[in-house]
């Protein structure tokens, strides 16, 4: 799903997609490319130590899904900013869904209200974006 940020609506969702399940193979690659080998992320008996049931997943590599959607799916812009704030622990096989909704628009400069919601709506990750995009009188 993809709206125009030129003729959305303010509140409008502008990209929504469906990520994972994100398994423990793509744990260990994350953690590998990352340098992030934090026992939690790759350890199972640690985390579970630790009072998870499993591994769980970086907070860098949830913002990353987040990042993705911006890129993939929301076109004819360029990055700005981009923010995030971790609300919940991602779990190992979960599967996560990403939000992009209009929160502002200003000439060719749009702000994003961004979410990553697992299980039950339960807000994972939330944060912002702001893009410039192309206007159809500046192609």
């Amino acid at each position: 799903m993809s709206a125009d940020l030129e003729s959305a609506s303010i509140g409008a969702i502008i990209a929504q997609r469906e990520f994972g399940p994100i398994g423990r193979e793509d744990l260990q690659r994350y953690a590998h490319a990352s340098g992030d080998l934090n026992p939690l992320h790759v350890d199972k008996d640690f985390a579970r130590q630790a009072g998870f049931s499993d591994v769980i997943v970086h907070g860098m590599f949830g913002m990353a899904f987040l990042g993705r959607l911006i890129e993939d799916d929301i076109v004819k812009l360029q990055l700005l900013a981009f923010r995030a704030t971790f609300r919940k622990v991602i779990e190992i096989e979960q599967t996560i869904v990403c939000r992009a909704r209009l929160a502002s628009r200003v000439n060719n400069t749009a702000v994003l209200s961004l979410e990553m919601l697992g299980p039950d709506d339960a807000v994972l990750i939330d944060g912002s974006a702001i893009v410039e995009f192309l206007t159809d009188g500046s192609q």
